[in-house]
């Protein structure tokens, strides 16, 4: 067999300057575009390439993997930099960012630290309720967590390989450099199979998800271990180089990505740095890619790259918030990449070229470890005190908040003697954790976006009279914690069936994926569960409001009405509730911005002029309740974000729980005395219990 052997590294001086390019390329289109660059494909890619490569040289020279000293390099090398941009996030934030957003970047900074972004990205992706409209200045560290985890994985496979080689026949015969070979290409065909499946059913948690990505990192490894025995001749190369670099730079002009990664069309940007790796091995062929990527701006940006690409987004972010901007123009993008380059170079002279010079050239893998180790502990140190802050300041403000008098919410609809005396406090949940989650999305009894299994709960004696079912999405789960109260003051049986994104309609969810066929699951579940065991009634959404500025009116879908006439033919009353008011803004990072004066929208923005329950007449299916709540969440045709010193919406159209709870007296005056009088159960008199 041909000896294969890695060579003792000689830089690659137009890899030096791809890395450059894929730099440059990523931020740019943060900076001025939507779309996805696939430069961070290319960083995963080189990521496999070389570390892979490192470790086969460790096997051929040593014939193991030197463990402690390849984890202690890295952490060293990669620990410094990411403290240093790690603790100036921390120190802007309270300075440059709303208020909603610090406990996220809290959260997000720990989870940066300690390599596990992607996964906190992933479920916040997913997590209908979680997000802020603000994006995080360290969203972007979830590449390096997931180069992170490879980092931990890698080695290992690289072990295996290297013991099956000495230890046994078959592998002394094959060599560890074909076996590294074989277990990349298994990795790379089972992460790409399993990336294309689960980009289909879920993008927004494929995008960050390890196991979806991995197969980037495998293509490098694969390349790194037969780069050996690839030699094509002089003229092809230079054909390879200029089109991987000219399908890198069209990559995100040709594709709208965001939506496809990492499913295989990341195979365009991924292959393209492949084809540039196998141009330059064995030397730049004569009129090839080298010309270009070998000048010394992008060499140079290349060497800074792990630092640039990390300056570069929270640079963005801060600049925006700074300026109040949503997007940073040609001139204000321009002063963030020079900003963010400058920052760079300065991370790596006072790093590399000031602390780390004065620490010993070779050090033992404990001390490299632990010097890498200490840039992070600073940051890890100062999250738990920053988040104690944060708690402390909101128990204050819940103690402040648990008088009725001073934080009445809706009641200061019905009240003019309060709304005319009622000073103007904090505003309360707290703006630092704004969300006020209601109790069946923290218990367990709401199903998530891609959930397909029904979860029922029940809130009050089994034996109850009267027993109404909650059903639909969250914009019906809003109301749980006012119906709730009802429920409990007139001596009913409250079972909630809730799921994101899935109304109580016949017609199927928009945007097809998991999210829709898990809706239709979950639906048929629901129907199953309401024909074996009817309630007297019914609470769900009676219409759709619309975002300002959005196409058409508020309206009652036709797939509601559908459902209401088989509630009939089940002889179950449906208490139809109007809905609540879209904004086109996140409402707690408005008020704490622009003030609670300036955060509201006019009724007619969102919602019709007159409930559209109203103006169906004689179509509306007997044995439906129609209940507008209007009133009380538009006073006067304005629907502000702050009532009673309350946040009205925790995001830009959900009620907190506080409000929500707020508004019981009214839900309770709107609603029938009696929901088993609302229609008659099928087969049976008025008024009997089903159960």
């Amino acid at each position: 067999m041909t000896d294969a052997r890695t060579p003792a590294p000689e830089r690659r001086t137009d890899l030096d300057g791809l890395r450059g390019l894929a730099a440059l390329l990523v931020a740019v289109y943060h900076v001025w575009s939507t779309r996805v660059s696939g430069g961070v494909d290319v960083f995963l890619f080189f990521t496999g390439f070389f570390i892979t490569a490192s470790l086969l040289r460790s096997i051929e020279r040593e014939g193991r993997v030197p463990f402690a000293r390849f984890w202690s390099r890295l952490v060293r090398r990669l620990s410094p930099a990411a403290g240093a941009v790690l603790l100036a996030v921390a120190a802007a934030t309270p300075v440059l960012l709303p208020r909603p957003a610090w406990r996220q970047v809290s959260e997000e900074v720990a989870a940066s630290a300690l390599y596990f972004e992607n996964w906190k990205l992933a479920a916040n992706a997913v997590d209908y309720l979680g997000s802020v409209s603000q994006a995080s200045p360290v969203q972007h560290f979830w590449s390096l967590a997931v180069q992170g985890q490879f980092y931990l994985l890698w080695p290992v496979v690289a072990a295996l390989a290297a013991l099956a080689a000495a230890r046994t026949r078959a592998g002394a015969r094959i060599g560890a450099r074909p076996l590294m070979a074989g277990a990349a290409a298994v990795v790379f065909a089972a992460s790409l199979a399993y990336s294309v499946q689960a980009t289909a059913a879920d993008q927004r948690w494929a995008y960050f998800d390890t196991g979806a990505r991995l197969w980037e990192l495998a293509l490098g490894a694969l390349l790194a271990a037969v780069l050996p025995w690839v030699r094509p001749p002089a003229r092809l190369r230079a054909v390879m180089g200029w089109t991987g670099v000219a399908a890198l730079v069209a990559c995100g002009a040709v594709l709208d990505a965001g939506r496809m990664f990492p499913g295989w069309i990341a195979l365009w940007p991924v292959l393209a740095a492949a084809l540039v790796v196998v141009a330059g091995a064995g030397g730049a062929p004569p009129r090839g890619a080298g010309a270009l990527l070998e000048l010394p701006p992008l060499r140079r940006l290349g060497a800074l790259a792990y630092p640039f690409y990390l300056w570069h987004w929270p640079v963005l972010i801060f600049f925006l918030a700074a300026t109040g901007r949503d997007q940073a123009g040609p001139l204000g993008g321009a002063l963030v990449l020079v900003l963010a380059y400058a920052l760079a170079a300065a991370t790596e002279r006072v790093l590399d070229g000031g602390v780390l010079r004065r620490l010993p050239a070779r050090p033992g893998p404990g001390f490299a470890a632990a010097t890498g180790a200490a840039f992070l502990v600073p940051v890890l140190a100062l999250v738990p005190v920053w988040q104690a802050r944060l708690a402390a300041g909101q128990e204050r403000l819940a103690e402040q908040a648990a008088d009725f008098g001073s934080y009445p919410g809706a009641r200061v609809v019905d009240d003019a003697r309060l709304a005319a005396s009622l000073p103007e406090l904090p505003v309360y949940p707290d703006l630092t954790d704004p969300v006020d989650p209601w109790l069946t999305h923290t218990n367990g009894c709401n199903a998530e976006l891609t959930d397909r299994e029904l979860v029922v709960c029940g809130f009050g004696p089994e034996s109850a009279g009267r027993t109404v079912a909650m059903v639909g999405d969250s914009h019906v789960g809003q109301w749980f914690p006012a119906l709730l109260e009802v429920a409990e003051r007139r001596g009913w049986r409250l079972e909630v069936m809730t799921k994101n994104g899935c109304a109580f309609s016949t017609e199927p969810r928009p945007g097809g994926g998991e999210a829709a066929g898990s809706c239709e699951e979950w639906k048929a579940q629901v129907d199953e569960e309401l024909r074996s065991a009817p309630p007297d009634a019914v609470f769900t959404n009676g219409t759709r409001s619309v975002v300002p500025g959005e196409p058409g009116a508020e309206r009652v879908p036709e797939g509601y009405l559908a459902r209401w006439e088989e509630m009939g033919d089940l002889g179950v009353g449906v208490i139809a509730v109007r809905d609540t008011p879209r904004l086109d803004f996140d409402a707690p990072e408005c008020v704490d911005t622009e003030g609670r004066a300036a955060c509201g929208v006019d009724q007619g923005e969102t919602l019709a002029p007159h409930s559209p329950l109203e103006e169906l007449g004689g179509r509306l299916p007997p044995g439906v309740a129609a209940v507008d709540m209007t009133g009380h969440l538009c006073p006067e045709g304005r629907c502000p974000s702050v009532m009673g010193n309350v946040l009205v919406m925790g995001d830009d159209d959900h009620m907190t729980a506080t409000f929500s709870r707020s508004l019981a007296p009214a839900l309770e005056a709107a609603l029938p005395e009696d929901p088993g009088s609302i229609a008659a159960p099928a087969g049976g008199a008025a008024g009997a219990d089903p159960r």
